[in-house]
C-alpha cells in the first residue's frame, strides 16, 4: 500500500493499524512489527509512523516498551469514547452486547443533555432543533439520508445543552447512530419517517416549554426505539 501526503499518510496509517488491532490481526499483548517493517508496509517515513504511534497510544491501543517494542494494550485501556476506536469496532463487526452497551451509555447521557437543553438552550438553538426535527419528516429520505439527518439533530442537541462535556460525547453519539444505520435493513418508508419526526419533535416541544422531565422522557423514548430496532436487526440476522 502506498500512502501519499503527510497529513493523509498519518491519518491512514492510524486507521490501518487501529483497524488491525481492533480486528485482532494484531492481538492484545502482541508486539507490533518494527518501525522499518511498518514504514515499508505503508510506504511512509519513520517520522510519520512515529506520529501515528503517538496517536494510537493516546487512544489507549498501544504502549511503547523499552527494548521490546510497541505492545498492543489490553482492551480495558482502550478509549471507548474515542470516535475512531468506536468506528473501527463497527467496521470490524460488533456483537449485540457491544451495541446494547453503547445504547446504555446513550441512555445515561443523552436524556440528561435534553434536560439541560430545556434549561439552557437559546431561542436560536431551539429554532435549529425544530428545523432539524422537521427535516426528519422529509418523505424523500433514503435510509442513509435519514440516518444523517438524525445524527445532525442529536449533535445539535448536545450543543444546545450548553455543557462542554456533553458536546465531547458527540463522537460516541455519531458512532452509535452510524453503526445502527449500518446494521439496519429497514427501508426509510413514509410511516417510519413520520414516526421519527414526531418523536424528535416531542423533544423540541419539551425543550421549548422548559420542561426538563418531559425532555428527558422524550429522549429516552427515542433511544429505546433505536435500541429495539437494533435488537430486531440482530434477531433477523440470527434467523
Amino acid at each position: 500500500m502506498t500512502i501519499t501526503g503527510s497529513r493523509t499518510s498519518h491519518g491512514q496509517v492510524v486507521d490501518e493499524i487501529g483497524t488491525a488491532i481492533i480486528s485482532g490481526e494484531f492481538p492484545v499483548g502482541s508486539v507490533l512489527p518494527g518501525d522499518l517493517e511498518l514504514a515499508q508496509r505503508f510506504h511512509v517515513s519513520r517520522t510519520v509512523l512515529r506520529e501515528a504511534m503517538k496517536t494510537l497510544a493516546a487512544k489507549g491501543l498501544v504502549v511503547p516498551k523499552a527494548r521490546i517494542g510497541t505492545r498492543v494494550t489490553d482492551r480495558q485501556f482502550w478509549n471507548m469514547f474515542d470516535g475512531d476506536v468506536l468506528t473501527w469496532h463497527f467496521e470490524c463487526g460488533v456483537s449485540e452486547d457491544f451495541l446494547l452497551s453503547l445504547y446504555e451509555i446513550r441512555l445515561a447521557f443523552e436524556p440528561a443533555a435534553a434536560a439541560l437543553a430545556a434549561e439552557k438552550a437559546t431561542p436560536e438553538a431551539i429554532d435549529i432543533l425544530r428545523q432539524l426535527a422537521e427535516d426528519l419528516g422529509n418523505p424523500d429520505h433514503t435510509t442513509e439520508s435519514l440516518a444523517i439527518a438524525d445524527l445532525r439533530f442529536h449533535m445539535a442537541l448536545a450543543n444546545a445543552s450548553g455543557n462542554p462535556f456533553m458536546r465531547t460525547l458527540g463522537s460516541l453519539i455519531k458512532a452509535a447512530l452510524v453503526g445502527a444505520f449500518k446494521l439496519s435493513s429497514t427501508p426509510a418508508d413514509r410511516m417510519r419517517v413520520s414516526d421519527v419526526k414526531a418523536s424528535h419533535m416531542a423533544i423540541v416541544e419539551a425543550i421549548e416549554s422548559r420542561d426538563t422531565a418531559a425532555a428527558r422522557t422524550a429522549m429516552e423514548k427515542v433511544i429505546l426505539v433505536g435500541r429495539d430496532r437494533a435488537q430486531a436487526s440482530f434477531a433477523a440476522q440470527r434467523g
